[in-house]
């Protein structure tokens, strides 16, 4: 570990010497931490992110196409052939899950990690165990365990642990069959471009996005230990989405079938401007386009069945191939930037509580890697299925524990 006096140097050399300003006031083990993140944070990047964060991105140029895509529930003979090719790969122990689980409660008013939300149904199941049934579905089907990999954070790892020992790991062998690593996580910058000092006298982090999967499962040694258990297909998906299916032989048939690296489910829009990422071809390759960019006659655009031409909701609900991930992995991806509020220690030491959005936050998107690809597998399921997420309080009407809890308790009657 670097000394003091080698993190002024660094400091100095980024203007970023204000971070030792409090430096005599830590504890030992504070001190250790804080020369820690100083050795370890690329001051580069996060001055070319800082600089760049009000450009916005050119994107304007870019050509935006129609996508293809196949539809669960017109595959006619070809259902079975998928599912069978599926079913064989599963059962031979090469399909892995991967649960983004690494954000807080805090939109749903809950203070814990969100995977630990009840959604309020009667048996109080919270979204792991939600996630957990499905994967003991599959264990019951195909008599296979499928290794569960949860990625949490720095400020819910403890906590998401402390959750599953409660909780037994809801009786599925937490030695062979659930690991836990962190995501990656990238400093806050205020609108001077200096780095935000937390209350706890440390650099103030953030998690860098769901794009950092790819480096977090390389990283962790995730990918390295899923080689050595066979693994060859990588499901990957967020924690709220209670209705996931992520045992899916029919959706790993088709890509081994397919012969491709990736592919991702998706469910027609609600309406055509529905607040979500789409599915479509820039620039001849696979992307997900967010509503932001879609002008209002493009949102409207239909074929000549009268279907939307970008009606592809992104789920967030992918497989990959175990080579696609690692080489994502490696791979620089572009930074997005959101303006949030964010509580901070001035020089004086004092705590600063905003009330407007006050700081720069860097993220990176899973599907921005999808422009590398020549080709993916897009599939329509039906929402009522497939994606009943948990994104906001039930105050908001949609996308919310009422609705999701509603959609998980229809389902669940249709199975009978």
């Amino acid at each position: 570990m670097i000394k003091k006096e080698e993190a002024e140097s660094i400091l100095k050399k980024y203007g970023q010497e204000h971070l030792l300003n409090h430096f005599e006031t830590l504890n030992e083990s504070k001190k250790k931490e804080l020369l820690s993140q100083i050795e370890n944070i690329d001051f580069e990047l996060i001055n070319s992110l800082y600089k760049n964060a009000d450009k916005e991105e050119a994107n304007k140029q870019d050509e935006i196409s129609h996508m293809e895509y196949s539809d669960k529930y017109k595959l006619n003979e070809k259902y079975k052939e998928y599912e069978d090719i599926g079913k064989k790969s599963i059962k031979a122990g090469q399909l892995a899950v991967v649960t983004m689980a690494g954000g807080q409660g805090t939109r749903l008013g809950f203070d814990g990690p969100k995977g630990a939300y009840d959604i309020g149904l009667d048996s109080h199941k919270s979204l792991f165990e939600l996630l957990c049934d499905n994967l003991k579905e599959g264990q019951k089907k195909y008599g296979v365990l499928v290794p569960w990999f949860i990625m949490t954070s720095e400020e819910n790892n403890d906590q998401t642990i402390e959750f599953f020992e409660k909780h037994k790991f809801f009786g599925y062998q937490k030695d062979k069959n659930i690991f836990f690593f962190k995501q990656g996580q990238l400093p806050m910058v205020d609108t001077e471009g200096k780095i935000l000092i937390n209350e706890d006298g440390l650099i103030k982090l953030a998690a860098n996005g769901h794009g950092g999967i790819y480096e977090a499962l390389v990283k962790n040694g995730m990918v390295k230990k899923m080689r050595e258990m066979g693994i060859e297909w990588i499901y990957i998906g967020g924690v709220d989405n209670c209705l996931a299916k992520m045992v899916d032989p029919l959706f790993v048939g088709m890509a081994i079938d397919k012969k491709v690296t990736v592919a991702c489910k998706s469910v027609v829009k609600a309406n055509p401007h529905e607040k979500v990422g789409v599915f479509c071809k820039r620039n001849g390759r696979p992307s997900v386009i967010e509503y932001s960019e879609i002008s209002n006659e493009m949102a409207e655009a239909t074929d000549e069945n009268g279907e939307l031409l970008y009606g592809e909701s992104n789920l967030l609900c992918n497989l990959f191939d175990i080579n696609a991930v690692e080489r994502m992995g490696s791979l620089p991806l572009p930074y997005h930037i959101a303006y949030k509020k964010a509580t901070y220690i001035d020089k004086d030491g004092e705590l600063i509580v905003p009330d407007s959005p006050n700081a720069y936050k860097f993220e990176s998107f899973l599907f921005d890697t999808f422009g590398t690809l020549d080709e993916m597998l897009v599939l329509r399921v039906k929402r009522e299925e497939e994606f009943a997420p948990v994104k906001n309080a039930d105050s908001a009407g949609v996308d919310c524990p009422s609705t999701a809890r509603k959609m998980y308790e229809d389902f669940q009657k249709s199975k009978k």
